[in-house]
């Protein structure tokens, strides 16, 4: 990882059912952010809490991020669907723009967010 890089442990393997998320908060660009990791069919996600249409906080409710069928993450302020494995925006405005990723590994049982930590 370059200078400044660090990780942080968000979840493990067998915490997240598909369909569900997990909040966390990560230094990125040197800024604590609030983001959330997803498990989508068994792979995991993770993204900036941050819709692109208004810049607010995707949930109103703690942590409750999808739509009512676990398909895709919804702004619980005007309802834009995101496609949970790339974070674009299929419904609702900002339809075309996508969620900031959150770059993730998975080590053993462990899933780990990255960030590069710098200004």
């Amino acid at each position: 990882m370059a200078s400044g890089a660090s990780s942080l442990v968000v979840a493990r393997v067998g915490e997240l059912q598909p369909g569900y998320t997990k909040k966390f908060f990560l230094i990125i660009d040197g800024r604590e952010e609030e983001c959330f990791v997803v498990n989508h069919g068994g792979n995991f996600y993770a993204y900036v809490n941050r819709c692109c249409h208004i810049p607010i906080s995707l949930d109103w409710v703690e942590n409750q991020l999808m739509t009512e069928d676990r398909q895709h993450i919804q702004c619980a302020t005007h309802g834009a669907q995101y496609l949970p494995d790339t974070g674009e925006c299929i419904w609702g405005p900002p339809c075309g723009k996508f969620l900031t990723p959150v770059p993730l590994t998975v080590r053993g049982d462990e899933v780990i967010a990255l960030s590069n930590g710098q200004a």
